[in-house]
């Protein structure tokens, strides 16, 4: 079967016409141009230099004739799903309201505890793909009575430009959008995304560089400037911090991350210590065990966090949202389901305290 590629600004879908395919795809923001037709991709801190006809490391972004294009615009991993907000998770963005979720195929990491690594760590087209232009995601969204987007279960920072287009349509349909990111992501490119984003949670995976290099492939110091500058720009920024067994768990280096997450963020940011279980290329560690979980929960509470949880394992209470003031309970969750919401316009019912985050 013949391949003929015809690349278009805006549209990313293919067409059959007997045995050949054609496919439109997107040129890549954030690159230039170098000797020998090589290119270079700004968009994330590895800027990756690509010789004609490869990828660089997230596998989706292609030297073609000297221009780096998109291989995944406008192509969905599986196809979309209506989750619950508080899956992301966020907590404290539309508490209890759905949001229609989609990833692409690709990453720009390759955590070796990937929980997505059936979509994240392949490439275009050795797996389940599905065609959904901008427009059609928004229009889905809506006929779901969805009141956000959320781009997510693999690295959306890699489908930049499908995201940003969408992005952008759902902003003037009065929708919200949120991404679920590991933050490994350049300023100028983060920048121009936060016009168009509500919310953000960034998988905060270690508070130590070495972490980061040998067992993600990536180093912390971009995340932290990224998750600067989301808060910075105002978008809503939750933290997930996944706790794994002798790799991330010392209680030196989580009391360190909370400090920075109060100097730099604030107390009101949330933060969410997650369980995790083997899979991928860690199967041969133990899940986290509730001590841990519960050892990490203290040591945030006592630096002055004011909203810390436990996700990934059922824990009573440790889901719950609770007034920094008066202490009373505002939001019972189990799970993903909220029980009772006593915020009211985006106040405590109880003492009126405002509530950060983004409420109805």
């Amino acid at each position: 079967m013949h391949i003929i590629l015809i690349y278009k600004s805006y549209q990313a879908k293919i067409l059959k016409q007997k045995n050949i395919i054609v496919k439109m795809m997107k040129e890549a923001s954030y690159y230039k141009s170098k000797n020998d037709n090589k290119v270079q991709c700004l968009l994330c801190p590895k800027k990756c230099t690509i010789k004609p006809e490869n990828v660089g490391f997230c596998r989706v972004r292609k030297n073609i004739n000297g221009k780096l294009y998109s291989l995944v615009y406008g192509r969905v991993a599986g196809g979309l799903a209506v989750d619950p907000i508080e899956k992301k998770p966020l907590f404290h963005f539309l508490p209890g309201s759905g949001v229609l979720s989609f990833g692409t195929v690709g990453c720009n990491l390759s955590c070796k505890h990937c929980q997505n690594f059936n979509t994240s760590q392949i490439q275009p087209g050795q797996g389940f793909e599905k065609d959904f232009l901008p427009i059609d995601i928004v229009k889905v969204a809506k006929e779901k009575g969805c009141e956000t987007i959320a781009f997510t279960y693999n690295e959306p920072t890699i489908f930049f430009e499908f995201m940003l287009e969408t992005a952008k349509i759902a902003k003037k349909e009065g929708l919200k959008c949120v991404i679920v990111s590991n933050g490994f992501i350049n300023p100028k490119p983060l920048r121009e995304l936060c016009k168009y984003i509500n919310g953000a949670n960034i998988d905060l995976k270690s508070f130590n560089d070495l972490f980061y290099r040998h067992v993600t492939s990536a180093w912390i110091k971009p995340v932290l400037e990224s998750i600067k500058i989301l808060k910075k720009e105002g978008v809503w920024v939750e933290i997930t911090n996944l706790l794994i067994p002798t790799l991330n768990d010392d209680l030196g280096e989580i009391k360190k991350m909370c400090v920075w997450i109060k100097d730099n963020l604030g107390a009101d940011v949330p933060l969410h210590f997650s369980a995790f279980h083997p899979d991928f290329e860690l199967r041969n560690i133990p899940p986290t065990t509730p001590a841990t979980l519960l050892n990490a929960y203290d040591v945030a509470k006592s630096v002055g966090l004011h909203h810390v949880y436990i996700g990934n394992v059922m824990m009573r209470d440790y889901e719950n949202t609770k007034c920094p003031k008066c202490k009373l309970l505002l939001i019972e969750r189990i799970g993903y389901n909220i029980l009772q919401n006593n915020i009211f316009k985006g106040r405590c019912k109880f003492c009126n305290e405002k509530m950060s985050g983004v409420f109805k």
